[in-house]
């Protein structure tokens, strides 16, 4: 069952109840074929989590400001449990320079993800996940998998 406007559906009452019109005969016309629903991405698009994880991220770390209004309250009631080290970074210092790797999206499961690479002194590097729920409204890391 297909859901109608009320307005809507009570124009269509009213044009039923009209008497009919004696018209043309009819002719058989080939049936037009169904057009398929076009398909639209719900949420961020690998694009736009790409871009907002390179903002983000910057070079050493996210901002004061990014760590409190672009993190999930799961990541902020962690790292407020974890003072040992950074749960954004995983990491305990701030690194040398960071780099963000292609993002996959899943839709069916609403999330997209990025490898996230922190370099260190001594051509030394790390690697984590960073993940963003794709109907975060303002964007924002929803978790982060250390690797290690």
């Amino acid at each position: 069952m297909m859901l109608k406007p009320h307005r809507l559906g009570a124009l269509l009452l009213a044009l039923s109840a009209l008497p009919a019109v004696p018209s043309a005969p009819a002719v058989a016309a080939p049936a037009a074929p169904a057009a398929a629903p076009a398909a639209t991405p719900e949420g961020h698009t690998a694009d736009q989590i790409g871009r907002f994880l390179v903002r983000f991220y910057g070079e050493h770390g996210p901002s004061d400001h990014d760590r409190r209004h672009h993190v999930s309250q799961v990541l902020l009631e962690r790292q407020q449990t974890t003072a040992e080290s950074d749960v954004l970074l995983c990491a305990q210092n701030e690194p040398q320079a960071i780099a963000i790797g292609p993002v996959t999206v899943a839709q069916a499961a609403g999330v997209g993800w990025a490898t996230v690479t922190t370099h260190w002194g001594s051509d030394k590097t790390d690697t984590f996940t960073a993940y963003v729920r794709l109907d975060s409204r303002p964007i924002r890391i929803d978790d982060v998998i250390c690797a290690g």
